[in-house]
């Protein structure tokens, strides 16, 4: 049987749904019963047969005012530290990008010094600079001091540690940044020096902006990195921040691990709020990335559609589940097909 173009689009039948079949995992479902027994066989462990956990402890602690004021410290050296680390880590960053081989090789050094040696050394060695420089002479070279301070009223073992912690971390922060500004096609920066942009308006308003895509995410890890680091700064010595406030606090009770467990508690909540502002944070610069345009549909609806050495009478219109209007081309003739 033939099909004639004036007989309207041909009807085929509707397909039969397709059966899918879920693949079954049976040994992931042992794997996670697995799991779920040995946490619970851990849990019930140190909730009963663990007397040294001493939880009644734990729970006397956990919301004692030298903790509290402990974490306000902690809180303190991880945000004056980050934003130091964030300032100058820029600065080192560009100075890396720069044409000048000098700058170049003064920021490389910096980083070959404070990547390569660890952080407690460097805090320690931040501990002994009133010993090494007792006092800060100001004046003309040569020549007698006008005013000289005292290191030790000059710089607290607080802003000692402060200074410490920045300066290790603005070395990994510079990496990061010259990571994030290399990740922008250089194709942008041209674009915006051909629109007449200065260094200034191209690097705030066409490269960081798309810079922060990549630089977000490894500095909220440097951030919780930093809250833990503050650990350390007992070798400066300071000792009222979270970690060595507990611990001085078991040397008099004789329970070291709840004290443990409190300090653990602490940091892991305020790990969780970074946490979340940093998904937040991620959130927002990746607006537009990876997302698919949504499909455009005519604005003015197409009446009929005459090909090229064909009359409309030989075009048969179909019309759609939507009401749309679509032209079937004929069968025989130039673009049509066999029959």
């Amino acid at each position: 049987m033939t099909h004639s173009p004036a007989d309207g689009p041909v009807q085929h039948a509707e397909p039969a749904p397709i059966e899918a079949i879920k693949l079954r995992h049976p040994w992931r479902t042992v794997f996670a019963v697995v799991l779920i027994v040995l946490v619970g066989i851990f849990v019930y462990d140190a909730a009963v047969n663990r007397p040294v956990y001493n939880w009644a402890e734990v729970g006397t602690y956990v919301f004692d005012t030298r903790i509290v004021s402990a974490i306000g410290y902690t809180l303190q050296l991880t945000v004056y530290s980050m934003i130091i680390a964030i300032v100058l880590g820029v600065a080192l960053a560009v100075m890396r990008l720069s044409p000048n081989p000098v700058v170049r090789v003064v920021a490389w050094v910096y980083l070959w010094i404070f990547r390569g040696t660890p952080v407690y050394v460097q805090l320690t060695f931040w501990g002994l600079v009133p010993a090494i420089y007792k006092s800060i002479e100001l004046g003309i070279p040569f020549t007698d001091a006008v005013v000289t301070i005292a290191t030790k009223e000059l710089l607290s073992f607080f802003t000692l540690a402060v200074i410490g912690l920045a300066l290790n971390e603005a070395a990994y922060m510079a990496e990061i940044v010259r990571a994030g500004l290399l990740a922008v096609d250089k194709g942008q920066d041209e674009a915006a020096t051909a629109l007449g942009l200065g260094w200034w308006h191209t690097m705030t308003r066409v490269v960081l902006p798309q810079a922060m895509r990549v630089i977000i995410p490894p500095t909220g890890n440097e951030v919780i990195s930093m809250l833990k680091t503050t650990s350390l700064v007992t070798a400066v010595p300071f000792t009222l921040e979270l970690y060595t406030r507990s611990r001085d606090i078991a040397a008099v009770t004789y329970q070291p691990v709840p004290m443990l467990i409190v300090a653990s508690i602490w940091y892991l909540v305020i790990t969780s709020v970074l946490m979340v502002g940093q998904y937040y944070l991620e959130k927002h610069f990746a607006k537009g990335v990876g997302q698919r345009p949504d499909i455009q549909r005519p604005s003015v609806a197409t009446a009929s559609i005459t090909v090229v050495g064909e009359t409309g009478s030989e075009h048969a219109k179909c019309t759609e589940a939507d009401g749309r209007t679509s032209i079937v081309p004929p069968h025989s003739g130039t673009g049509g097909g066999g029959r």
